[in-house]
Formats: C-alpha cells, structure tokens, sequence
C-alpha cells in the first residue's frame, strides 16, 4: 500500500482523474478528442469511500496523474482524473450519490490545451532568430538545439548518442564541463521520462543554457563546471515524447510493442532493475505503470543503465526531472527504510527545497519516495542509489495538481528558474565531503 499520509498532505487530499478515449490526432489539435472533457478533483474520505473509487474505476478507462494507478488511492490521499466528455455527468451523478466530494478543475480540457497553442504558431519564425527557452518544444526542435550547443561551445560541450529507441531514434546526452580539465566526479541529470511531462525537458534546456552563458561571470557555475562532469538527457523517453505531440498529449511510457496486446509502451521508470515489478508497478502491458516484461526491457532504459554502469566509480548524484507535484524525492521508493547515509541525503536536499523556495516562494516536500509520495518499484533513484551513486534525487515541478500537466508556458521561466537553485545547491554540495 502506497503512503497515505504522505500523498494526502502533498497534494491536499484529492482526487484527479483521466479517462477520455485515445484517437489519432489530425490537422487539428489532438482532433478536437478532448473537447468538453474535464477534469475533476475528487476528495475521498474515510475507508468506505476508498473502496466505493478503486472499484468504481476497475470499470473505467482512465489515465491516472496522481497517484500513477487506482491501487494508490487510500485514505486522505489523491487520485488525479480526466473524465471524457460522454461519461463525466454518470460520474459526476455516482460520486453525488456516494456523497463523494469532488470540484472541476478544469471544464474543457480542449480549450485548456488550445490557450497553451498561442506561441507555437509563431515558433519556427522566432527559432530563427534566438532559441526561446521560455515555451514547450517538439522532440525535433530540441535535438537540433542540442547540435547547436556542442557546434557553439566546443570547449565546454560534448554531443553523443548512447543508443537508439525502440523506434530507432538516438538517444543523446549532452556532456557539460571544462574539457580541459580533468573530472574525478560527476553527476547525471535525466528529463522527459514520462513523455507528458514537458516541463521537464524544458528545464533541462534551460540548465544547459545557464550552465554554460554563466560560465564566463559566474564563479559559482565555473567551479561546478571546472570541477564536475555533468551529464545531461534532455529528452529520455524520445518515442513518447514525439508522439506526446504528434497524437495523445497525454501519453506516458515508451512506444514499444506487445505481442499479445495491442497496448504500446512500458512506464520507464519501473523498468528498471531493482525490485521489479513489486508493488506500485503493474504487469498489465494496457496499464500505465507496466514495468514491461523484464527488468530492462526497453532500449532506453538499457542503453542508459549501460552508460551508468560504465561511469559509476565517478558518478556521485544521479537526478531525474518529473512532474508535477512540487516535491524532491529520493531513495528508497520501493520500501519504507531508511538509506544508510539519509542525514546526508536529508541535509542536501533541504538546502535544495531551502534554494527553490528563495527564488519565488514556492514550497516543495521532501523526504523518501515511498514515504513523500507512493511505493513503486524498479525506480531509476533505487537503482542508481543501488549501484554506488551516494545522491539520488527525483524531482516533481510544479504544480499540485491545478494545471497538471498542462503548466502553462507563462510559468516555464518562474519553474526552472526556482529548480536551478535547486539543482545548483545539490552539484555544489558533491564538492564537499558529508561525513554525517
């Protein structure tokens, strides 16, 4: 069972669902297929109604945002849920008779989306002149600006491949630091796991960007740079990010095949190999939690497991970008335990939360995953912390559960700005020793 308590207080106690039909998307957004759906802030209170939502939505096709799947909902705690068009009066009318409270967050996911479209049809003339760091980018847009910063900061940048996606597209990472120098430690950053997340490969972007246009007049960004190797994946799960704008803006795992389903994709971050497919994953290939059909299985998280393995004597923090919940998690999310070297961990990342919340007042929870959040297991922060990397860390950006995963470009800047004080607070702590 996940932990209540912890998901209760983070995301104030509600219920979110999604639950629209996927078609593909056409010349028009998505195909107008989420016009008229909404999405309703369900409050669940006491055992009984507990029970009443999990086996109301056995019979349901929904996509969960928070918690991941209908096993996760308890006492006090949330489930995330966007209601298709057609279904959201019966259950509007089922929770009212179940005396369930609930609210409408959001009455028209379609038009919703469509406010956040404003800028993209003026991209392409605005990438011309100057990258704009400040709205979403498709998969294609990124890799060239990835091309764009090793071509214009060759001393500083190094572009490689380590693999290919399961539909054959490559993943790179970017290679920040002084190449003149030599590294004794480094640290790895990953975004865009969840291919709906799209804030997080936004930040990554945007950690590049300061990471290297502060070099020059930033003593603080000089040491980290002079001092550590960072590795940085702007776009981790690159089939379904692509097709996260191409069909369903709402898609989450990978785009692999299934022989016995017609259901694609694997969730990225329970495939990894450390408690596999235990609790707070699925074995369904339909669910959105699927760990895939063994540990590793799918050619990103292999290829990046690979690389890490290779870099793991040097590897000292390991960072991964989600979204949303506005918390800072780190190991272990499969178990309720404590890591033999949490007042470390524990210290770092109350500087972090300490440095985000100078930026605009902002507040993040932290603590272990299975505690701060939910128990899931084949994590990519347990396996790294599994494999020798003393700091592990997963963030969830804005925000609780308002705009979801549709954060609004408006607040792309604010975000990244408040996570790189952050992110800046955890690469400087690696410079030092922890003894506690």
């Amino acid at each position: 069972m996940a932990a209540c308590a912890g998901v209760g207080a983070a995301l104030l106690g509600c219920v979110l669902l999604y639950c629209s039909m996927l078609r593909p998307a056409g010349a028009q957004l998505y195909r107008n297929r989420y016009d008229g759906d909404q999405v309703l802030r369900i409050t669940p209170r006491g055992h009984g109604e507990v029970q009443f939502l999990k086996e109301l939505f056995q019979n349901m096709t929904v996509d969960f945002w928070q918690p991941s799947s209908a096993s996760l909902i308890c006492e006090d705690s949330s489930v995330d849920v966007h209601v298709g068009h057609r279904r959201t009066r019966t259950l509007k009318t089922q929770l009212q008779q179940a005396f369930i409270h609930y609210e409408v967050l959001i009455s028209n996911l379609q038009k919703e989306m469509e406010k956040q479209t404003h800028s993209w049809s003026s991209r392409k003339r605005r990438s011309e002149l100057q990258y704009n760091y400040e709205v979403y980018h498709p998969l294609g847009e990124i890799q060239r600006w990835m091309f764009e910063m090793n071509r214009t900061y060759p001393h500083l940048v190094d572009l490689f491949s380590i693999g290919r996606s399961y539909e054959g597209r490559p993943l790179y990472v970017l290679q920040l630091g002084n190449r003149s120098r030599h590294y004794r430690k480094a640290m790895w950053m990953d975004c865009g796991v969840h291919a709906r997340e799209w804030i997080s490969p936004a930040f990554c972007q945007w950690f590049v960007r300061e990471a290297l246009g502060s070099y020059q007049h930033d003593s603080t960004m000089r040491r980290l740079m002079n001092h550590l190797r960072i590795f940085v994946m702007p776009v981790f799960n690159v089939d379904g990010y692509h097709y996260s704008w191409k069909t369903d803006r709402f898609w989450r795992k990978t785009r692999s095949k299934n022989a016995k389903y017609h259901c694609r994709g694997v969730d990225a971050n329970r495939n990894w190999k450390v408690k596999w497919c235990d609790e707070g994953a699925s074995r369904h290939p339909c669910d959105d939690t699927y760990c895939g059909p063994f540990p590793e299985s799918e050619p990103e998280v292999r290829a990046a497991a690979r690389f890490l393995r290779k870099n793991r004597k040097r590897l000292q923090a390991y960072i991964s970008i989600h979204a949303y919940a506005q918390m800072l998690l780190y190991p272990y999310s499969y178990k309720y335990a404590t890591i033999p070297n949490f007042n470390c961990v524990e210290t770092a990342a109350q500087n972090a939360v300490t440095a985000l919340y100078s930026a605009h007042g902002v507040r993040y929870r932290y603590g272990p995953a299975s505690t701060t959040l939910y128990v899931s297991s084949g994590s990519s922060i347990d396996w790294a912390y599994r494999h020798g990397v003393p700091y592990a860390f997963a963030f969830e950006l804005r925000d609780t559960g308002h705009y979801g995963f549709l954060l609004p470009e408006a607040l792309i800047t604010p975000t990244c700005t408040e996570t790189m004080r952050a992110v800046r607070s955890i690469a400087l702590g690696l410079l030092r020793k922890c003894t506690s």
